[in-house]
């Protein structure tokens, strides 16, 4: 006879009852069991824990809009500058004498505000005028809240190669230019997550951001920027080879801004520690773009 004391450890961990068949025939039978009806659900497996935290930061956009610089011209356009990182977010960290690229960021873009300044016609804004922490949708969020017409985020990179050096400017593109490309776009996407928590969330405004015919036009204007840029820093400042890339960086992500991301040099490259540390060396940043900004205006108000 077949024994009904042991049980199946899976139906001794459930608490549920088993009707056993018992049979007194000489071959061996399988135990044939029957599960009677809970009212309570169960799961054969737990199912996998969720959690969800609430963190503190909560969007910036349209609550104290930064203070606009220059004329007070709104006929005359309106660049918005990004100092990269902040706040929590150091972002690269130079092994050479431990500067910081969000305070890197914030030098160059203070540097090319004054710049353009100068010329008395374009207004300037700043996403952060100091030592804060941005989610990158608030960034482009807060140019086009502004109606910027021209939005440039400064960054300063590192690379496992410590001679990797010099200037790059990248444009939106959902398909990566090359390895190293995708890669920073990957980290620097990365800016909103702490502790495995996205700060950032999702943004509906640009689920579909290559379909809309808007996007297709902004992202033409932006490439043509970054090659005046490029030939504008060319005299000033080392510009890498393969200099204009393209990524799926969020921070480029406004459908309706021309958009560029300056990579203004690496932070694991001691010369070009030396250079954007140097007042020197951000004043030449500085006019680089200045620069290029005066000719993209003047040719596309030739062009109206």
């Amino acid at each position: 006879m077949l024994s009904v004391a042991i049980l199946p450890a899976f139906y001794m961990a459930l608490s549920l009852p088993v009707v056993n068949t018992v049979r007194n025939d000489a071959a061996p039978v399988a135990l044939q069991s029957t599960l009677v009806p809970q009212k309570r659900a169960f799961r054969a497996e737990p199912p996998k824990r969720r959690y969800e935290v609430s963190a503190p930061i909560v969007s910036r956009v349209g609550k104290g809009l930064p203070t606009i610089s220059g004329p007070k011209d709104k006929s005359l356009p309106l660049v918005v500058l990004d100092a990269g990182h902040g706040g929590h977010d150091p972002g690269a960290i130079s092994p050479h004498g431990g500067k910081r690229e969000k305070d890197l960021t914030l030098a160059i873009a203070r540097a090319i505000r004054t710049e353009l300044l100068k010329s008395g016609r374009v207004r300037v804004a700043l996403t952060r005028d100091s030592d804060k922490f941005l989610v990158l949708q608030d960034r482009y969020g807060i140019a086009r809240k502004m109606n910027a017409d021209l939005f440039i985020s400064i960054h300063a990179d590192s690379a496992e190669n410590p001679e990797a050096g010099g200037g790059t400017v990248y444009t939106l593109s959902e398909v990566a230019s090359d390895r190293e490309a995708q890669r920073l776009a990957s980290r620097e996407n990365k800016s909103d997550i702490i502790n495995g928590v996205n700060l950032g969330g999702a943004d509906a405004d640009v689920s579909s951001i290559l379909i809309d015919l808007t996007q297709r036009e902004t992202m033409n204007v932006s490439a043509e920027f970054a090659k005046l840029l490029l030939r504008e820093s060319r005299p000033n400042m080392r510009i890498r080879t393969n200099s204009h890339r393209f990524a799926s960086f969020i921070v480029l992500k406004a459908p309706d801004t021309p958009s560029v991301l300056f990579e203004t040099g690496y932070l694991s490259n001691e010369d070009d520690v030396e250079f954007l540390g140097s007042e020197s060396g951000r004043q030449k940043v500085a006019r680089s773009v200045a620069s290029a900004i005066q000719v993209h205006f003047a040719r596309r108000l030739a062009s109206q």
